[in-house]
This record gives structure tokens, C-alpha cells and sequence, in this order.
């Protein structure tokens, strides 16, 4: 039987996938590190469309609450791994989604608002 692995030290799992890339392979590295990120990129994106809760510290608030109920699942069910690691970069996986919505909010705005002066001038 294997025993239950977790990490509780910040970077820990980063580093390590990091220094041994190599052994690892670059698609087991970009899929560890970037994989976490990516996949909390929608949240960030739809959560504030979903939510009245718009702003930055609450996309960063949710993203990490949700990651936490992900990674204490895993460690209640040992399925997966508990890792802090994890928690980082899907809280900023929410964050860059938050971020390409609130470009695309920005651009959107701006649309709609030349668009009002352009029919003024009509």
C-alpha cells in the first residue's frame, strides 16, 4: 500500500519541476505548472459575468476559495495530491482570467460608448 503524499511547503513541487525538467520531460513540467493555471483561466473569466461581485480582490478571493475546496477534496478522498503549489498557480490561473475579462469589459465599453456618440451626431 503507498502512503498519502502531500505538500504543505510553498514552491516545493515548483522548484521541483523546475530543477528536474529534464528527467521530467517539458510536457510533464508546462502540464504541472501551467496546466493548474490554465484551467482556473475560465473561472476568472465567467465568475465576475456570473457574480455581482466584479472586482479584483474578489476574483483573486474566489479563485483561491475554489482551489482550496479542490485541493482539501483531494485530501479527504487521496485522490490527487494536496498541494499548495496548486493553490498558487490556480488562484493565479483565476486572476489572468479575471484580468482577459476586465480587457474585454474595457474594450467592450468603449465600443458601446463610441458607438452611443457616433449616433448622437446623426
Amino acid at each position: 500500500m503507498q502512503e498519502y503524499h502531500y505538500n504543505l511547503v510553498l514552491f516545493k513541487e515548483i522548484r521541483r519541476f523546475w530543477n528536474y525538467r529534464d528527467q521530467v520531460g517539458l510536457f510533464a513540467m508546462f502540464t504541472n505548472l501551467f496546466g493548474n493555471v490554465i484551467i482556473f483561466m475560465p473561472f476568472g473569466f465567467f465568475m465576475p459575468m456570473a457574480s455581482r461581485y466584479r472586482s479584483f480582490f474578489s476574483a483573486v478571493f474566489y479563485s483561491f476559495g475554489l482551489s482550496l475546496c479542490v485541493e482539501t477534496f483531494q485530501l479527504l478522498t487521496k485522490v490527487g495530491s494536496f498541494d499548495v503549489d496548486d493553490l498558487l498557480l490556480n488562484t493565479i490561473g483565476g486572476l489572468a482570467g479575471y484580468i482577459i475579462f476586465a480587457v474585454c469589459a474595457a474594450i467592450r465599453r468603449r465600443y458601446v460608448n463610441k458607438k452611443k456618440t457616433s449616433h448622437r451626431r446623426r
